[in-house]
């Protein structure tokens, strides 16, 4: 009887690498469902899927564990923790770039503004969602004229920084800056303001500024500035950004700058002023060592003998004789 034939093995190996190959897509899928985030970053999950909406699905708090997050969902991280956006000369903070603040003071002079804003973004899982439809859908150009989303690391962020937040912040502090004057800021100021130079006595302003008491005005405003700020900005940053996504504001003001001309005629000034004082502190000795030479020999009329003393105790220790006049010597003993 003859045999039947072997079945071949041909489509049940097929059938097995394609099964093989759709366990391992499914677990891709799976695991790429799987998210947590770290101890300083907050997650707002949004829906991607073929055949799904695009709204806020979650909300994923700081330091949590492996959390399922939808299939082809999309995750954006966002700073959980205090950030700093610093306006520096020097660079640094939450920020590209390195710039300064120039504003003007109420006498129109244009002095650079270097500070630091301290701040967090909301955890509130509510506002948090709102804050990711209004800032986490669109792209910022960053310092690399790259296009980055809010959530794309610290390019994105700082990015959002510079385009969102820096406006209100420069609107804040040219508002406070155009209340003081210039030397109200900055005491070197009343030197060229006041005209305090070699050609003249000291003006009341620069006396002020030489004796500290300027600086110490300078130093109130300053936190006055501080101050006022700190009381505004929070709100106006809400309000521009339409809704209570920064929380914790507080700034500080580190330095008042002056337009490179202004501090060079300050620093032209500063050295006249000093050569003044200098000359005032000469003629002030002269006139001092005047009236004791006038009162010395006022003494010595009335007292002559006193000035023939004075004038053996002048004799250096090196002379041997001391003959002033015909007829008349000293030598020392011993000598």
């Amino acid at each position: 009887m003859p045999k039947s034939p072997t079945p071949s093995r041909g489509p049940r190996t097929l059938i097995g690498v394609l099964a093989t190959i759709v366990a391992v897509v499914i677990g891709i899928m799976l695991v790429s469902a799987l998210d947590k985030t770290a101890g300083g970053e907050i997650a707002v999950v949004r829906n991607g899927g073929p055949l799904d909406n695009n709204q806020v699905r979650q909300v994923v708090d700081p330091a949590s564990s492996l959390t399922y997050t939808g299939l082809f969902s999309q995750v954006h991280k966002y700073p959980a923790q205090q950030r700093f956006y610093t306006i520096t000369a020097t660079g640094g903070g939450d920020r590209g770039g390195v710039d300064v603040e120039h504003d003007p003071t109420s006498d129109g002079v244009e002095v650079g503004i270097e500070g630091t804003i301290y701040f967090t973004l909301t955890n509130d899982h509510d506002a948090l969602a709102r804050f990711d439809d209004k800032y986490g859908t669109r792209t910022y150009l960053g310092v690399d004229h790259g296009a980055h989303a809010a959530w794309e690391g610290d390019d994105g962020w700082n990015a959002f920084l510079d385009q969102i937040v820096r406006p209100v912040i420069s609107n804040d502090l040219r508002q406070q800056i155009g209340d003081f004057r210039c030397q109200e800021l900055q005491a070197a100021c009343a030197l060229v303001q006041s005209g305090a130079t070699a050609s003249a006595t000291a003006t009341p302003a620069a006396a002020a500024l030489f004796n500290g008491k300027a600086g110490a005005q300078n130093n109130v405003n300053i936190q006055k500035i501080q101050n006022a700020i700190n009381t505004s900005l929070e709100q106006d940053l809400n309000t521009t950004l339409g809704g209570p996504f920064i929380t914790g504001v507080r700034f500080s003001l580190a330095h008042v700058t002056l337009p490179a001309k202004v501090q060079a005629s300050i620093d032209d000034a500063q050295a006249e002023f000093a050569a003044v004082s200098k000359s005032q502190a000469k003629v002030a000795q002269a006139q001092a060592d005047a009236r004791a030479n006038e009162s010395r020999q006022d003494g010595y009329s009335k007292c002559p003998a006193c000035a023939t003393i004075d004038t053996l105790k002048a004799i250096p220790p090196t002379v041997t004789t001391f003959a002033p006049g015909a007829g008349f010597a000293i030598t020392q003993p011993g000598k």
